[in-house]
């Protein structure tokens, strides 16, 4: 595997939002094309988002969106402030099951540890307590739950330090 962000442009945003999840899914995860909307909101309204498509080599698999900071939404936990937000992470049914999260999560982190909005302590993340297949990939991974709720979703944090 050879797993790549790449910066959504004119030439690969339809392959982008094109993907998708399988249905019993779909309520998991917002679509990429609302996730691009939502993206070019918040950077219009000053915050820090960052939309990846996700490529093995030069094949389009997946979308990763990456955030900092503390939004103006009141479900946001406490430990949204001065930390990094894995805010959406979604692999193309095409492409599940082939053990792509970890190598992908491997790449988030490198990324983070840019710090390209400022340093920080942890990634954190929010899933729905239904998610038991998200819930174990990422506590796999080494995201533990924190007691903090994000709206309805159980949040967990990734130890920067």
């Amino acid at each position: 595997m050879n797993i790549v962000f790449k910066d959504i442009t004119l030439s690969n945003v339809g392959e982008i939002c094109g993907m998708g999840v399988f249905e019993h899914q779909e309520t998991f995860v917002a679509s990429n094309t609302f996730s691009l909307a939502e993206a070019y909101a918040c950077s219009k309204d000053g915050y820090f988002v960052q939309p990846f498509g996700i490529y093995d080599g030069t094949t389009p698999i997946g979308f990763i969106m990456i955030g900092y900071g503390k939004l103006s939404d009141s479900d946001e936990p406490p430990v949204a402030e001065g930390n990094y937000i894995l805010w959406r992470l979604m692999i193309d049914k095409e492409y599940q099951g082939k053990g792509y999260s970890t190598p992908i999560l491997q790449k988030a982190v490198e990324y983070v540890k840019t710090y390209p909005a400022g340093k920080a302590d942890c990634i954190w993340l929010s899933y729905e307590k239904e998610n038991v297949h998200a819930r174990d990939i990422y506590k796999k991974f080494g995201f533990t739950e924190n007691g903090q709720m994000s709206g309805n979703e159980i949040v967990a944090v990734y130890d920067l330090t």
